[in-house]
């Protein structure tokens, strides 16, 4: 059996004045909340009154087997009154003396969660009581789904901030980046990172996983991981997102992510960029003239066909800024995007020149600064090349001329 969880003897205390009315509320000896795995298979107890043991050894059952496992099969309420090893898996329930099992299924907008059910040494249960508990299944789900949105949230805030990269300090180079999670969802999968490779050049993504919450959050995680490993062995930035592209089909089922990722020489201001399905980059010139850059946009992460790789090599002049950035900026629900995206770049215009902090500054304040929230994640990250940047360059040669596929 599975030692409970820090998360589960959290909904053990959450739940605990819940179960105790639902006890007194259908004169039961027992009370057993179940929750459902994410892949559907088992329940496994998460809280109880007077059965502890069950939650303490984290019992298990298969859905569609014994008792509890008929109830979240069949999602409908059942009254048991023969309590034996034909009818009941957990031995815990065996060894209570139960004589009669009452239990519901827990469902919240058609999502099953779990099983409640409770327990009588005595007598059995009617349809006054069977009716009064699929009430309090009803409430007890509603709690479970407000529960896991408050930890999935804070686990989320946490995981976020551990993997928002410090960005380097780097010669030749002014850094900045934000990073604002949705008003509405909380943070999400938006990421960016810059990172030095070996051979002296400077790495460079801005990604954005479809979802919101602790899952993406996670994805996000080892994408960016995964991301940082490749690039340390390939130097071709398309070949990196194709093999980014794999892992993720592989092992990341039915998730979806858009990524950019370059490399830029330092000193020459050459620098190769892939899009996965991400905005373009934008150039901001040290004397103005804000532009988007030219380059063709490849399928995002995670589609399940095999998907042709492009690389587009570009100058970043000395002085000016490129600057990457999530679809959150610019896109939210009932404003023109065209529009948006003018003002964006004209922030920009107005920043030409200056150092990195100051043009995040200004971007988030024109697209976000006049509003209650931003609908999505939004993920900024603005690199300035120096007037006096010269660096040597060590290990492998320049990056590939064009841009073929892969």
């Amino acid at each position: 059996m599975n030692s409970p969880t820090a998360s589960d003897l959290e909904i053990q205390a959450f739940l605990a004045s819940d179960l105790e009315s639902v006890r007194l509320d259908t004169d039961a000896a027992t009370v057993a909340v179940l929750l459902v795995d994410e892949a559907l298979q088992h329940l496994t107890a998460r809280a109880s009154v007077g059965l502890e043991d069950e939650v303490r050894q984290g019992s298990r059952v298969p859905i569609g087997l014994g008792f509890a496992g008929r109830i979240a099969s069949e999602r409908r309420p059942l009254v048991l009154d023969r309590i034996d090893s034909t009818t009941v898996l957990n031995p815990v329930l065996r060894r209570r003396g139960i004589s009669a099992l009452c239990g519901a299924p827990l469902i919240f907008e058609e999502r099953l969660l779990g099983v409640l059910h409770i327990g009588r040494l005595a007598g059995s249960f009617g349809a006054a009581e069977v009716a009064a508990l699929e009430g309090h299944a009803d409430a007890i789900a509603r709690r479970i789904v407000d529960w896991r949105g408050r930890v999935d949230a804070a686990a989320a805030a946490a995981l976020q901030e551990g993997l928002t990269p410090r960005l380097p300090a780097l010669p030749g180079l002014d850094l900045a980046a934000r990073y604002a999670p949705s008003s509405q969802h909380g943070v999400g999968g938006d990421w960016y990172d810059v990172f030095p490779l070996p051979d002296g050049r400077v790495g460079f993504a801005v990604g954005d996983v479809m979802g919101h919450g602790l899952g993406a959050a996670t994805v996000m995680g080892r994408a960016r991981s995964a991301l940082r490993a490749y690039a340390i062995e390939d130097d071709d930035p398309a070949s990196v997102l194709a093999r980014l592209d794999r892992k993720i089909q592989h092992f990341e089922f039915n998730q979806l992510m858009t990524v950019a990722y370059g490399i830029l020489e330092r000193d020459t201001g050459r620098a190769s960029i892939s899009l996965a399905g991400h905005l373009a980059p934008l150039l901001v010139p040290r004397g103005g003239g804000a532009r988007e850059l030219t380059m063709p946009v490849d399928r995002p992460l995670g589609v399940s066909r095999p998907a042709s790789r492009h690389q587009t090599e570009v100058r970043v002049p000395d002085g000016a800024t490129l600057f990457l950035y999530t679809d959150g900026l610019v896109e939210r629900r009932g404003a023109d995007l065209e529009a948006r995206q003018a003002v964006l770049l004209n922030a920009l215009q107005g920043a030409a020149g200056v150092w990195a902090e100051i043009a995040c500054a200004d971007v988030m304040s024109a697209l976000l600064g006049d509003s209650d929230g931003n609908d999505d994640d939004v993920t900024v990250l603005a690199m300035r090349r120096h007037d006096t940047a010269r660096v040597v360059r060590r290990g492998r040669g320049s990056t590939r001329d064009g841009g073929g596929e892969r």
